[in-house]
């Protein structure tokens, strides 16, 4: 896994991502696309768009989904695999509340 930007702010983000809230998944999605404040990472992108689209609905999910797509478009075969299985991993480890 890639080096994390280390800053009190992200550290809160990723936390909250981690707690499986979709909105705050999606934003860090935005964020490693863009490499705003953290590393320029699609396949972490595309793992916390595709985590987030999962959790969501309606038009929170499309935007999420459409996020996950456009990430995908800039990952190679071998990329997109890895992002799926992080976002599967992640998925297992943190079941949802029922």
């Amino acid at each position: 896994m890639p080096v994390q930007a280390q800053t009190s702010e992200i550290d809160a983000l990723r936390t909250r991502a981690e707690q499986g809230d979709a909105k705050t998944q999606v934003s860090l999605g935005f964020m490693y696309r863009d490499g705003e404040d953290v590393p320029q990472d699609y396949v972490q992108a595309h793992m916390w768009f595709n985590l987030s689209a999962s959790r969501s609905t309606g038009e929170a999910r499309e935007n999420a989904a459409k996020g996950r797509d456009l990430a995908a478009g800039d990952l190679t075969p071998d990329g997109l695999n890895e992002a799926q299985r992080l976002a599967r991993e992640w998925d297992a480890a943190h079941p949802r509340e029922p």
